[in-house]
């Protein structure tokens, strides 16, 4: 089992939609967590909590309704493989979490969908967090429905621990997630 070598700390991401991008716009960035992993000594990621965090405009002040030219919706997922630009399935063992607005303008509404996928694994019992063997974390964003209307910028922020696994604990963690590669 793990052993965490850390306290918690802050992982963030932010990845920007510019202003005027069509429905369908798919945008990944990345992580670089490779200082943290490291093979011969089983040190990993354990990931405890995912935030999504989205703003608007160029001073980041921009309301919900000022996201879309239209009623549409946003969606975000944090995994620990390359999606290429595109998202996952919830059974896809690199999705570690996701996220997912709606937005009617005409009604002036929001609806936010945080735990689409479980996102907060808790900080105290490392069984339960999502240990990451692998030397990225990739954020891909995107809006649907409706084009952009502003510059809009997601930001993950990932509370995760280093932590020490078991030479086996390692070793199959780094199977699955290379099972689901394929």
């Amino acid at each position: 089992m793990a052993t965490s070598k850390t306290g918690s700390f802050y992982l963030t991401e932010s990845v920007l939609i510019p202003s005027g991008s069509a429905s369908g716009t798919r945008i990944t960035g990345g992580v670089d967590i490779s200082a943290y992993v490291n093979v011969p000594t089983g040190q990993a990621i354990a990931v405890e909590s995912v935030d999504f965090i989205w703003q608007a405009g160029t001073d980041f002040s921009g309301g919900a309704n000022q996201m879309l030219a239209a009623d549409g919706c946003l969606n975000s997922q944090l995994t620990d493989l390359n999606p290429g630009n595109e998202f996952i399935l919830a059974s896809d063992h690199s999705l570690i979490a996701s996220q997912h607005i709606d937005i009617d303008i005409g009604n002036n509404q929001t609806t936010h969908s945080q735990d689409m996928f479980p996102d907060n694994y808790g900080p105290a019992a490392l069984s339960e967090a999502f240990m990451v063997v692998n030397d990225m974390l990739y954020l891909t964003i995107g809006n649907d429905v409706a084009a952009t209307a502003e510059n809009l910028y997601c930001t993950a922020r990932i509370r995760a621990r280093v932590v020490k696994l078991s030479s086996k604990d390692w070793m199959a963690i780094a199977i699955q997630s290379t099972a689901s590669d394929n």
